[in-house]
């Protein structure tokens, strides 16, 4: 059996990526999101300004980067999408965690387009500057239309045109499968944002005030260092940002070929988003240093530095003030929307790879079902009257609950009951340059749950017992917590379904702990071909 095949030998042939330049590219293009660009800069700042770096690089190093090897090891082994990589690790019981992220990446999805959608009319905005003197009230008012917590069928036209365009595109890509769509609109999209961006940035740093925007934003606090709480949101940015623990590079490891490169990538990826995220911070926080300079108060006292109100009021009253707005409008709204539209692949590959594997089904079939169904429910949830609030509501409870729920239960499933790290330890020495010891084994399965289980009790407390900005209880059951029902009865629904080739038989790696040749193969950098037995295979 080949490489590429899985499933019985009626099953079609895996895609792959062409090469490592693609995967890095694509994998940076996932990371890269709209979380650099209009969170990273104000929580920076919250937490510490210059002295938030160093919990950040810590975060970065000891939780980040093994988790991310974590998904690598998972998806590269096991030759599969979520759902397939884990029942191959530990049959149906482990198979419904797959499922599990599969159903976080399309609620994720339905929201996350609406975003890009806006961030796509707002491109178009930036020509005329069409939010005049007053952006809140714009963006409030007159585009999105919010009405009162609520269920809303009264759909807005500026929400949904560009919504449509937004899924369009996206089914179009997923269509073409990883080399010809996935990989190719990210070896498009990636360099065009780098490059605008930095356009962006420049013009920034020539804008009067700028220097007391970066003074804000680097100025240590180095007080807040004996805060747990700095800490807790660099583990959550860190976390958060390099698109692990629900699906997305399990998903794209498994693209790669067997004797691919998997930590100096993913080095590589994990370093070159953190860049973005300074980057970021550089040019969101010198635009503000002019905008307060303009207002004649401190960086501190603007309202908006973070999310909707940073992109979608501060920005375009910023836009609005400045010489040659409206090319900056443009470099950072049309930013906005690519990096955005690629991390969206990712997110949706992530539930076309799961639906190809389990149904039979082509890139192009998954793409037009799985894509059409959540561009319908997309359209009805966040394109009327409420479907700002609602958007708000599902991203808390999606992101904050169900991702760090999934990194915990995969890290102490794996580790703890499945005992598979020394496993995918040597998986990972075996095919890589940059080998990893034995503590990395200790922050996946030690350090990693224990602070990401702080997070996800603490975040469980907060909003049951608190709520969630002022909205009624009624409205964050339905919305939040039934997001997370319909994550959870998805999985476990999609776990009893019958598949349609037996996920258990496909070109295996050598089992661990290895034999000789095995042991000769490692020691090389190379490994034996061929369909041999593996502790996740039967």
């Amino acid at each position: 059996m080949s490489e590429t095949q899985v499933g019985r030998s009626a099953a079609r042939p895996r895609e792959l990526f062409t090469g490592q330049i693609g995967f890095i590219l694509s994998a940076i293009g996932s990371a890269v999101g709209l979380g650099n660009i209009w969170r990273f800069p104000g929580v920076a700042y919250e937490n510490g300004g210059g002295a938030f770096l160093i919990p950040y690089l810590v975060a970065l190093i000891t939780a980040g980067i093994p988790i991310l090897f974590l998904d690598y090891a998972i998806g590269h082994r096991f030759r599969g999408s979520a759902p397939t990589s884990f029942r191959r690790l530990g049959g149906r019981a482990v198979e419904s965690l797959g499922w599990f992220q599969v159903m976080i990446s399309f609620v994720i999805a339905l929201y996350y387009t609406v975003v890009i959608a806006w961030a796509l009319s707002y491109f178009v905005f930036s020509f005329d500057l069409r939010w005049g003197d007053d952006p809140g009230g714009f963006l409030i008012g007159d585009y999105l239309q919010v009405g009162d917590p609520g269920v809303s069928f009264e759909f807005v036209p500026s929400v949904l045109i560009p919504l449509v365009f937004v899924w369009a595109a996206t089914i179009l890509v997923l269509a073409a499968g990883i080399a010809k769509g996935v990989q190719r609109a990210n070896v498009i999209f990636l360099p065009l944002l780098v490059v605008a961006f930095l356009v962006l940035v420049v013009r920034a740093l020539f804008l009067d005030g700028a220097a007391d925007g970066l003074n804000a934003l680097f100025t240590p606090d180095w007080a807040a260092l004996a805060d747990p709480d700095v800490w807790i949101a660099a583990y959550s940015q860190i976390f958060f940002s390099l698109s692990i623990a629900f699906g997305i590079m399990i998903t794209y490891a498994s693209y790669r070929r067997r004797r691919s490169n998997l930590t100096t990538p993913g080095l590589v990826v994990a370093f070159a988003n953190s860049s973005f995220e300074i980057l970021a911070g550089i040019g969101v926080f010198a635009t503000l240093g002019f905008f307060a300079f303009q207002q004649g108060v401190a960086v501190g006292e603007l309202e908006g530095l973070t999310g909707v109100g940073l992109s979608f009021v501060t920005f375009p009253a910023i836009v609005s003030q400045m010489p040659g707005g409206a090319i900056f409008g443009v470099l950072f709204f049309g930013s906005l929307t690519m990096a955005g539209f690629t991390s969206l692949l990712s997110v949706l590959q992530v539930v076309s790879a799961g639906f190809q594997e389990k149904f039979g089904l082509s890139a192009r079939q998954a793409a037009v079902r799985v894509g059409g169904v959540a561009a319908i429910l997309s359209i009805l949830l966040f394109s009327t009257t409420t479907g700002l609030l609602a958007l708000d509501v599902a991203d808390q409870w999606a992101n904050n609950i169900g991702i760090v729920a999934s990194a915990v239960l995969m890290s102490v499933v794996v580790l703890w009951v499945l005992r598979r790290g020394s496993e995918l330890r040597y998986h990972l020495n075996s095919v890589s340059t940059f080998k990893v010891g034995r503590v990395w084994i200790v922050l996946v399965g030690g350090l990693a749950p224990v602070v990401l289980g702080y997070m996800l009790v603490s975040r469980i407390v907060t909003l049951t017992v608190e709520g969630y900005a002022d909205m009624p209880g009624w409205y964050l059951l339905a919305v939040g917590w039934g997001a997370i029902l319909v994550i959870v009865v998805g999985a476990l629904l999609l776990t009893g379904m019958r598949w349609r080739f037996d996920p258990d038989r496909f070109d295996a790696w050598p089992a661990y702990p290895p034999g000789p040749r095995a042991g000769m193969a490692a020691a090389t950098g190379s490994q034996p071909e061929g369909p041999t037995s593996n502790g996740g295979a039967s």
